[in-house]
């Protein structure tokens, strides 16, 4: 079961209502069971609606179709995004969804797009229960937020009862935002039971003007990393896969995506 997440930047109805950046992006959600997209502004909620239809609509798709679930619209200001997840449902079954309340006391509003954590039942891999919590972190406060994950994570574990946790998304994780000594502040990064499977050394972007390791997948403890298979962990360099030119790769993201495999 392949698992990837994907920063498309600002996909909203233009993106959608263009026929090419709407092939690629159905040429690449479509190679996943579950597909997290990031940094979907649409306000009128028709662009996703759109792009599920059309993903469904293919050949490929029609007997295996995908499900959508969305965030509410989160930000601080009048900039909002959603969290967008597409799965096959005869690869997993929704059961259950939890938007994270940001609300500790003496520690609120940490995070820019709150996580809209989603739990699965999965039906075809050594792990049953897998939780899902998608990151995309506010560029100049990437420390901080990466470090309140780990109390996202307590949270989880204490609603749903299960260790079986990946965390997944654009962190920001590299280049001047997240140094190695801003590293060393982040919990979930001196907390051996968290598994960051993406070294960083790793280039997560689709552009040639810089080879940072903004994106990233954490496994939480021992039975996740060993679910997952060996090495499957890395980015799909999908401008190199579909000999993409740069003005094209400019229309569909400046990232790459990420994906793992759970055996």
């Amino acid at each position: 079961m392949k698992v990837a997440s994907f920063n498309v930047r600002r996909l909203g109805t233009n993106k959608v209502a263009d026929k090419n950046v709407l092939k690629y992006l159905i040429k690449i959600v479509s190679r996943y069971s579950v597909f997290l997209i990031l940094e979907v502004v649409d306000s009128t909620g028709q662009a996703m609606a759109t792009f599920l239809k059309e993903l469904n609509d293919t050949r490929a798709n029609k007997k295996h179709p995908y499900t959508m679930v969305e965030s509410t619209r989160l930000g601080r200001d009048t900039y909002k995004e959603q969290f967008v997840f597409l799965y096959r449902g005869d690869h997993v079954k929704l059961t259950g969804s939890y938007q994270y309340k940001d609300n500790q006391v003496g520690d609120e509003d940490v995070f820019a797009r709150e996580p809209y954590i989603l739990r699965f039942s999965c039906r075809n891999t050594v792990l049953k229960d897998l939780v899902l919590i998608p990151v995309h972190t506010k560029p100049k406060d990437s420390v901080k937020e990466l470090d309140e994950l780990y109390d996202v994570v307590k949270v989880v574990k204490k609603k749903w009862k299960t260790n079986n946790i990946m965390i997944l998304g654009d962190f920001n994780a590299g280049g001047s935002y997240v140094t190695k000594r801003g590293m060393k502040k982040i919990r979930i990064r001196s907390d051996k039971k968290f598994h960051w499977v993406i070294g960083d050394d790793v280039d997560t972007t689709a552009s040639t003007s810089n080879d940072h390791t903004y994106d990233r997948i954490v496994m939480y403890g021992d039975d996740m990393l060993k679910a997952m298979v060996p090495n499957s962990a890395k980015p799909f360099n999908f401008h190199k896969a579909f000999h993409l030119s740069k003005a094209r790769v400019r229309h569909i993201s400046s990232f790459s995506h990420l994906f793992s495999i759970l055996d």
